[in-house]
């Protein structure tokens, strides 16, 4: 199962609140530049984070995300950091309000980078759960408000980010293209050319999210030619603050990332009903996730709004998507036990008698404690016609189930 971040920030008032402050955000020994590699997790940029000169923890960068989160109170606990205030959040359902504080004077390192009186939100509980629905050891999120004052470049194939001082940046080598974008509120949003299903097409509007690790997201009620397309499937497309994202998966014939033309990218259409708020969504048709930003180096540039992509080995690579109907989460006290969360009907996984909540201990022979959630993921993605064979244990009993995976959008 792939998770998808949502922060709905109640009013201005949390923004305002986080802003102001006289950050203190240098590059160590006068450096013109920071080089802070990371892990490519499950679809996910993890960086590793000094906080406050104590706990070594990580981090999801997030440019979807305007604010900086801490998702594990307990850490602010133990520091006993002073809770300011408290922000009610919309979950991701638009309708459920979570709890989530303000603290300030809060001190990060990245590589070389020092970021010091930092304010940020820490949730009330950690309903991201990064740990069990993305396998993810994570304590938080890195948003805009620290990645304001750079140039950022992200290169997917070496796993590093590169932060750069404005006034001694230049262009690197390369085939970068720039993208038509808006920056709002410190976020990049990219209009670009979409082949849509039913041989319409349109320019559309989509958040670039770095914190998204689908591929393409689209939200339905935003346009009436975004419409489902004949093969699809109805899924759990995620899980955001506050609860499950509930949707449909198919593919877009194509869409445009610079000169690059990316085709039968699989996408996840987001199930709103006419009657929530849809101030959210900025005027957004959907977001752009790391599934297709991988396929390229991509600058982002906060100073001036602009953003450059250059495609890497990746850019051709076909959008690969499960093939068996199971949605699986991580279990156990070291995450070593994949746990069925959702069958979907009329797949070869229901087809074999797979019930919500089976444990999977083996996959074709190799333990899954060995193969973590996305690498069980992965192999359920495997080539149509591909035998499954796998050991679960239902109600203290193990079982053996086989299946052959086939397309399923």
């Amino acid at each position: 199962m792939r998770k998808i971040l949502f922060l709905l920030l109640c009013c201005l008032a949390i923004s305002s609140s986080l802003t102001a402050q006289v950050p203190d955000l240098i590059l160590r020994k006068n450096a013109q530049k920071a080089e802070v590699p990371f892990e490519y997790e499950n679809g996910f940029i993890v960086v590793r984070v000094v906080f406050n000169n104590i706990f070594p923890l990580k981090f999801i960068l997030d440019t979807g995300a305007e604010h900086t989160i801490l998702t594990k109170r307990e850490i602010t606990d133990l520091l006993q950091v002073d809770y300011q205030r408290r922000f009610v959040i919309m979950g991701s359902d638009l309708k459920t309000e979570l709890g989530a504080y303000l603290v300030r004077g809060i001190v990060l390192t990245m590589g070389n980078m020092y970021l010091s009186n930092r304010s940020m939100l820490v949730l009330e509980d950690d309903y991201f759960s990064f740990d069990e629905f993305a396998g993810l050891d994570v304590h938080g999120i890195i948003g805009a408000d620290l990645l304001r004052r750079f140039i950022m470049m992200i290169d997917y194939r070496k796993k590093t980010i590169t932060f750069y001082d404005p006034s001694k940046f230049t262009m690197p080598h390369g085939k970068f293209t720039e993208l038509e974008v808006e920056l709002h509120r410190n976020k990049p949003y990219i209009y670009t050319h979409t082949d849509l299903p039913r041989d319409t097409s349109a320019r559309l509007k989509y958040l670039m999210d770095t914190g998204a690790s689908v591929a393409l997201m689209m939200y339905t009620v935003t346009d009436t030619l975004l419409q489902l397309p004949e093969q699809f499937i109805r899924s759990n497309i995620g899980m955001g603050l506050g609860g499950f994202i509930e949707g449909f998966v198919g593919r877009t014939p194509e869409i445009d990332i610079g000169n690059t033309k990316l085709q039968e990218v699989v996408t996840n259409y987001q199930d709103f009903l006419p009657t929530m708020d849809s101030a959210y969504f900025n005027k957004r048709n959907g977001l752009i996730g790391n599934q297709v930003l991988s396929r390229f180096t991509v600058i982002v540039d906060y100073i001036k709004g602009k953003v450059y992509v250059a495609p890497n080995g990746k850019a051709n690579q076909k959008f690969r998507y499960d093939r068996s109907g199971l949605s699986l989460v991580a279990s156990g006290p070291q995450l070593e036990d994949i746990t069925v969360f959702a069958v979907t009907p009329e797949t070869p996984a229901s087809e074999a008698g797979m019930k919500k909540g089976d444990i999977i201990k083996k996959i074709n022979g190799v333990p899954s404690a060995f193969t973590g959630l996305q690498g069980t993921i992965n192999r359920l993605k495997k080539r149509p016609g591909k035998r499954i064979q796998l050991i679960c244990e239902r109600d203290g009993e193990r079982i053996k189930v086989r299946f052959r995976l086939r397309d399923l959008i």
